[in-house]
């Protein structure tokens, strides 16, 4: 049984990331720390899709010949999400700069008083 997990120490490494950025985007009332709470999951939700791409012994789908060969597809979606990725962070701060700006606060409680005030 440890063997197993061992071997396959980059699943547990996924759902340990996936846990770290689902607590931290629920449990923080700072918006930057949910932002970054968010690209925790994400980078858990990459190294999901590299890892099940993994196969033992596969060989690069570009050399002709015998043999299993890894797939380049989970790899090209990775480095699109990537980019997808960064560009919902750099919206999601330029957003919180405004916030912060109109309303002074981070905090999502103050903020709802705030917004409850108007």
């Amino acid at each position: 049984m440890i063997d197993i997990i061992a071997s396959r120490s980059y699943y547990l490494a996924t759902f340990l990331l996936l846990g770290i950025g689902t607590y931290i985007m629920i449990a923080s009332k700072n918006l930057v720390k949910k932002v970054i709470g968010m690209n925790v999951f994400q980078t858990g939700i990459f190294l999901f899709f590299i890892a099940s791409a993994y196969i033992d012994g596969a060989k690069n789908p570009v050399i002709h010949g015998e043999g299993p060969y890894v797939s380049p597809l989970p790899h090209v979606l990775i480095l699109t999400a990537i980019v997808v990725g960064v560009s919902l962070t750099a919206v999601a701060l330029g957003l919180i700069v405004r916030i912060y700006g109109e309303y002074g606060t981070l905090e999502t409680d103050v903020l709802e008083e705030v917004r409850a005030d108007e």
